[in-house]
């Protein structure tokens, strides 16, 4: 085998793997959501296929030909690579009501595709071993081509691939690349006939022909979720809109006043609690979402004007599609993440800021430091109000320690939440808000109430009681991922 041919197929087989371990997370998203311990289980699968795929490939090379060997380890990585597709679908929606594991589905929708591909670098070592004086060099060489495919293949999928199609339509393309290449492979280096080509076809052609039959559970894969808009069976005029495993927005195409989630209707309370005779606002949302508050703002407190910082842009292209605000939502939606953007939003130029970027386990840890929350501030006119949407459960460790790095910025702090949630049973949203003016807490409880919300709302000593010296979160230190998922698994 010449040397390049044999580098190709070393950079070629670590960059699938790599490539397919990047993909993977998009496709247990839809049944386990896109936080830290999906993409843990993910890289921990994928590292378990390399070492096993190492390990396994180079004792069938000092017993088997290597030159056998190459055609069928990529013809049958190919094919499993492509059969992760349905592997994943079927057992994601085959799950139970509270979710399907994720260790379970990159298990078997990724580490056998891992360790085959895996093990065609040691049976590439050992045909070019052909003089043990040159041991290291060819190791060596083969190694780092091997880790140079490993970054090709990470760079390409985070930079290209998701953007370009459809992460299954990119694994099946992948699988039969492969599938290609080990054919020719096989026949070059075994000389074999046409039936194992033909019997690999009909194992890709069948994985993707079930794929398709399981179904892909997105309407649109953006770069960062899979999103799907669902009407209402109980409010025709209703749509929820679903970021994987998160019922994430509600709008009502006909009535914008009706705001389905409690935590929205937290939002309103404090608007209306703090600003009672309904003027209009200069409004600045981290996170869009579906636009539910922007068309609300409108509807209440007509002439508002709503700033919208969103890191999906194909998110926004969605809602403004298929849930378009009407024209008279006075709207500028900026693209991007939102800890760079707000540095371009001009100082003392909103009256309040709504905090909507939290989804579950995927806290985007950079928007809760104290850092942030200073940037807020500046944007905040004096007394204006940034209310934030936080998801947690007792014992709250993430909602006390934002709790208490809103009382380093703002001289106001209060948190409402849901009394089972603050008497330790039950994860929640829960809603901070700061300002630098007394917050008007009587009749922010009041605007709560005739909501039809039975929430508490939390001030002075009795939030100081559910602090009790939680850490202020910085860039720093903010293990916010770390503490949910250890909510999660109590």
């Amino acid at each position: 085998m010449p040397t390049f041919v044999a580098g190709g197929l070393v950079f070629t087989t670590s960059a699938a793997v790599l490539v397919l371990e990047i993909l993977a997370a998009r496709l247990l998203a839809p049944y386990v959501g896109s936080s830290l311990e999906t993409y843990s289980g993910v890289i921990g699968t994928v590292l378990a296929g390399i070492a096993l795929g190492t390990w396994a490939g180079g004792r069938l090379a000092d017993r088997i030909d290597p030159h056998r060997l190459v055609g069928p380890l990529l013809v049958v990585g190919g094919a499993l690579a492509a059969t992760s597709v349905p592997v994943v679908r079927g057992l994601g929606a085959a799950s139970t009501a509270q979710g399907a594991d994720v260790l379970l589905l990159s298990v078997c929708g990724f580490l056998p595709a891992a360790a085959v591909l895996s093990a065609v670098s040691p049976v590439v070592v050992k045909i070019q071993l052909r003089d043990l004086s040159m041991t290291g060099q060819v190791v060596g060489r083969l190694s780092a081509l091997g880790t140079a495919g490993a970054i090709a293949g990470t760079v390409l999928a985070g930079f290209v691939l998701i953007e370009a199609a459809p992460t299954s339509t990119t694994v099946y393309v992948i699988g039969g690349l492969l599938v290609v290449g080990g054919v020719v492979a096989w026949a070059l280096l075994d000389r074999v006939r046409p039936g194992p080509a033909a019997s690999a076809a009909v194992v890709v052609l069948a994985a993707v022909g079930l794929g398709a039959l399981v179904g892909d559970p997105c309407q649109a894969e953006t770069t960062y979720h899979c999103a799907r808009i669902e009407v209402d069976p109980d409010r025709p005029s209703g749509r929820l809109l679903r970021l994987d495993t998160l019922r994430h927005s509600y709008v009502d195409l006909e009535d914008p006043t009706h705001l389905e989630f409690a935590y929205v209707k937290l939002f309103a309370a404090a608007v209306d609690a703090g600003l009672p005779d309904a003027t209009a606002v200069d409004a600045l949302h981290v996170g869009g979402g579906a636009l539910t508050v922007p068309r609300w703002l409108e509807a209440t407190r007509p002439g508002s004007r709503s700033d919208v910082l969103e890191i999906d842009g194909e998110l926004v292209e969605m809602v403004l599609d298929r849930l378009p605000p009407g024209p008279e939502v006075v709207l500028d939606v900026a693209v991007g993440d939102a800890r760079v953007l707000i540095e371009d939003v001009s100082t003392a130029s909103q009256d309040v800021v709504f905090g909507d970027a939290f989804a579950g386990l995927a806290a985007p840890w950079h928007l809760t430091t104290e850092e942030f929350v200073a940037e807020v501030h500046r944007a905040l006119r004096p007394g204006g109000l940034y209310a934030v949407n936080l998801i947690d459960r007792p014992p709250l460790r993430f909602s006390r320690a934002e709790a208490a790095t809103f009382a380093a910025v703002f001289d106001h702090v209060a948190l409402v939440a849901p009394p089972e949630t603050l008497d330790g049973a039950g994860s929640a949203n829960v809603v901070l808000l700061g300002s630098d003016r007394p917050l008007a807490v009587e009749a922010l409880r009041r605007e709560v109430a005739r909501r039809g919300l039975d929430h508490r709302v939390l001030v002075g000593e009795e939030l100081e009681d559910l602090v009790d010296g939680a850490p202020v979160l910085s860039d720093d230190y903010a293990p916010v991922d770390q503490w949910l998922l250890e909510n999660r698994r109590r």
